[in-house]
């Protein structure tokens, strides 16, 4: 059972900073892409960043490059998103989550179109006040 523990939401102004954790069970880490979602009131849920547990370069969406980085530390088996220059506009739950695919983008796009493919965390909240 592939299980996803996030952690690391909170409440920021703009500007702000905030590091997001996803912590992966054993069957998980190495073998499959990870990545985050996010998903705001009334809105899709969207694929933000994702990387092959087993190395590779990320992909980031557009509205996040330059801001956000994903890195991982393989002994906790630990994905981390660090949310800089956070925005209003990136108000929204987090997701992490886990799956197979071709390319980390492949990754997003497939479980946004397709979200039971793949395995999910709970959900973080991240609140950015202007």
């Amino acid at each position: 059972q592939v299980q996803l523990v996030e952690s690391g939401g909170g409440s920021v102004q703009a500007g702000g900073s905030l590091r997001l954790s996803c912590a992966a069970s054993e069957y998980t880490y190495g073998s499959l892409f990870m990545g985050w979602f996010r998903q705001a009131p009334g809105k899709e849920r969207e694929g933000v960043a994702a990387i092959y547990t087993s190395g590779g370069s990320a992909y980031y969406v557009d509205s996040v490059k330059g801001r956000f980085t994903l890195s991982q530390d393989n002994a906790k088996k630990t994905l981390y998103l660090q949310m800089n220059s956070l925005k209003p506009e990136d108000t929204a739950i987090y997701y992490c989550a886990a799956g197979v695919g071709d390319a980390p983008i492949d990754f997003l796009r497939d479980l946004e179109i397709r979200p039971d493919l793949g395995y999910w965390g709970r959900g973080t909240q991240v609140t950015v006040s202007s």
